[in-house]
């Protein structure tokens, strides 16, 4: 990737001067006092390349905006023929369809509509999610919460452990070799893993929880047996560079330079809607658009409905409804839209339950758009 040149570290992209309204987007960045990168790609140019308080190959614990990369190797399977999306998870991993989960299909996963958002609690998939087998037996033996297919209940750790012991029976192989070989790898990624190399535990960035809340996962994420576990739910170590990237790839219809990874159509049906936006998730207590692997972007709704945090979506207020992407605990964000050509990742390490942490985002996000539209 080209390294930019300039005063706040961004380059001309081939689209002339970069508007002056990017500056509103590094000032925001720089202004927080977190550790962060910001990386920004239109037509596969770099545009905004900002690290502040760290190296620009930092690697910084994504949380939830790496659920993407899972949900993209098990749409690569389903490409191949080694699974169908509907297919029941059952049909796979037998075990799974225990205690009235015979029906609940990849798809239905996929789109956080399993009816099963944790196998143990919250508490309980955390403490097991350095355990590949411990949380794959938990899954086993858990109930549904709601029928499946029925309502948005997002998945925060299960998510990743259902698709990625899916993804192991079909292949005999671990996903974290999977994603590695099929997908980054061929890319030439080398700031995005799926599980962070004792070799590059110097260049990883510490989370700096505010609150206590924030704080009991700052001491649980920070451990080095945490960071070199396989979590696909939210344990993808990355640069915004690699990152964003990723997402060019997705807007290239799998492509980048001369390598293909996926089809158009797999990027498609990754990106298809699966919910309106006016449901309200059960776990967030907030309406989300989900698409099968992504949150999609799009205006709040102009209604009384929409609860107040929801009017500061993380992907900006002017967020096209085509873009897609995933939210990392209102501490990492990535997105694509695709009218604009737009690639986005933006990485901290600033943990926070405030409610200031989403509308940062939201306006980090609305300050590319306004610069790029």
């Amino acid at each position: 990737m080209e390294r930019p040149t300039g005063a706040a570290g961004r380059s001309t992209g081939g689209h002339g001067p970069v508007p002056a309204a990017l500056d509103r987007a590094v000032d925001l960045v720089r202004s927080r006092g977190a550790a962060a990168q910001l990386c920004v790609l239109r037509d596969g140019e770099v545009v905004v390349d900002e690290a502040v308080g760290c190296a620009p190959d930092a690697l910084f614990w994504t949380f939830s905006a790496g659920k993407p990369l899972i949900a993209l190797l098990v749409h690569l399977l389903a490409e191949r023929g080694a699974l169908a999306l509907d297919d029941p998870v059952a049909r796979h991993w037998p075990e799974f369809g225990r205690h009235g989960k015979e029906r609940v299909t990849v798809r239905q996963v996929l789109r956080h509509r399993s009816g099963l958002a944790t196998a143990r609690g919250m508490l309980g998939d955390a403490l097991a999610m350095t355990d590949w087998q411990r949380s794959v037996r938990a899954l086993e033996g858990a109930r549904l919460r709601w029928p499946p297919g029925r309502l948005p209940a997002y998945q925060p750790i299960a998510y990743g452990f259902v698709l990625g012991e899916v993804a192991r029976r079909v292949t005999g192989t671990p996903p974290a070799d999977l994603l590695t070989s099929e997908l980054l790898a061929p890319l030439g990624l080398t700031g995005l893993h799926p599980v962070l190399p004792g070799e590059l535990w110097p260049r990883h960035v510490p989370v700096r929880g505010r609150g206590p809340a924030a704080a009991v996962t700052q001491r649980v994420v920070n451990r080095r047996r945490v960071r070199h576990a396989v979590i696909p739910s939210a344990g993808v170590s990355a640069d915004a560079r690699s990152l964003a990237a990723f997402y060019g790839m997705l807007l290239d219809g799998g492509r980048a330079g001369g390598a293909r990874v996926l089809l158009p159509s797999t990027v498609a049906e990754a990106r298809r809607p699966s919910s309106d936006g006016r449901e309200v998730d059960r776990v967030i207590k907030l309406p989300v658009r989900w698409a099968q692997g992504f949150q999609l972007g799009g205006p709040v709704p102009e209604d009384g409905l929409v609860p107040a945090l929801a009017r500061t979506p993380p992907m900006g207020r002017l967020s096209h409804p085509d873009a897609f992407g995933h939210n990392g605990s209102n501490c990492c964000l990535a997105w694509a839209d695709p009218h604009r050509r737009i690639a986005f990742a933006y990485l901290t390490d600033r943990l926070t339950t405030s409610p200031e942490a989403a509308r940062h985002l939201c306006d980090v996000s609305d300050a590319v758009l306004a610069a790029l539209d």
